[in-house]
């Protein structure tokens, strides 16, 4: 099982994206859904994390710009950012903690990444 993100891509400072991430399969239970984002050069850092409960928890970075959600139902994960500058462009990487099938062990697992560039 593999986590699948989309919806990155280029967009002009000011403007909106709406990352999404689900796993490609099937899957026992799932908890703590989250984006994490790298820019060139710089450590991988936590954009924003939701529980199943729908408690949500965000980077200052992107405090009043950035909306998690997710659809419990669909397992799937989503990130609204807003007027976003080109300090926010980066690859984003979509993370989950996942129980994959009964008898596996809870575990966190990472998406392939998507690109988000915002530049003029």
């Amino acid at each position: 099982v593999q986590l699948q993100a989309s919806g990155g891509g280029l967009v002009q400072p000011g403007g909106s994206l709406r990352l999404s991430c689900a796993p490609s399969g099937s899957i026992f239970s799932i908890t703590t859904m989250g984006w994490y984002r790298q820019a060139p050069e710089k450590q991988r850092e936590l954009v924003a994390i939701v529980t199943t409960g729908g408690s949500t928890s965000y980077a200052d970075s992107g405090k009043g710009r950035f909306t998690i959600s997710r659809d419990n139902a669909k397992n799937t994960v989503h990130l609204q950012m807003n007027s976003l500058t080109p300090e926010d462009t980066a690859v984003y990487y979509c993370y989950a903690v996942m129980k994959v099938q009964v008898g596996s062990k809870i575990a966190g697992y990472w998406g392939q990444g998507t690109q988000v560039t915002v530049s003029s």
